[in-house]
């Protein structure tokens, strides 16, 4: 197994949201720190002023004040934070949106599902495999998390307990 403590960012206004992520997190085999903030504008100000990046950015489309599309298109233009690995997600799921989403940089985008067991599920599937990313030989951290999904993997889902990339992406 490999050994590390995993730093992850969370941004969703949804408190309830927030505490189910914390539970998907509580039984995961990987040691792990979650950060929370709830606004786009928290985030933004959180990710300027932090000296250490975390490992990943859980990113909720829809929040206030500076919404995920705002967000991500900022990330992505700050040389500092460009490599952040930046997960989408949202409880909707549009075509255009999601080809938009990879098109700017998401790592990839995830479709919340109703069901507390399945969220657990693919939040714990999603980072199983950004870590065993990470713990390729020859790479360092940010480059085995950092490799952004192709088109057909980038829509992550959970049906019957397995994680799959049963949406692709449409030119």
């Amino acid at each position: 197994m490999y050994e590390m403590q995993l730093n992850i960012l969370l941004a969703d206004d949804d408190i309830d949201d927030c505490i189910f992520f914390k539970g998907a997190l509580e039984k995961f085999h990987i040691s792990t720190t979650l950060t929370s903030v709830h606004d786009g504008e928290q985030l933004m100000k959180r990710l300027e002023e932090e000296t250490e990046l975390p490992h990943v950015l859980f990113l909720d489309l829809n929040m206030p004040r500076k919404n995920g599309f705002e967000c991500l298109a900022e990330i992505k233009a700050i040389n500092r934070l460009k490599h952040l690995p930046v997960i989408m997600y949202s409880t909707s799921y549009e075509q255009e949106m999601v080809n938009l989403l990879h098109k700017n940089g998401a790592q990839h985008f995830i479709r919340k599902p109703s069901e507390f067991s399945l969220f657990k599920e693919l939040i714990q599937q999603t980072l199983t495999g950004l870590v065993e990313g990470m713990s390729k030989p020859n790479l360092s951290d940010t480059e085995g998390i950092d490799s952004r999904a192709d088109r057909e993997n980038f829509v992550l889902t959970v049906r019957s307990g397995i994680l799959s990339n049963n949406n692709p992406i449409t030119s």
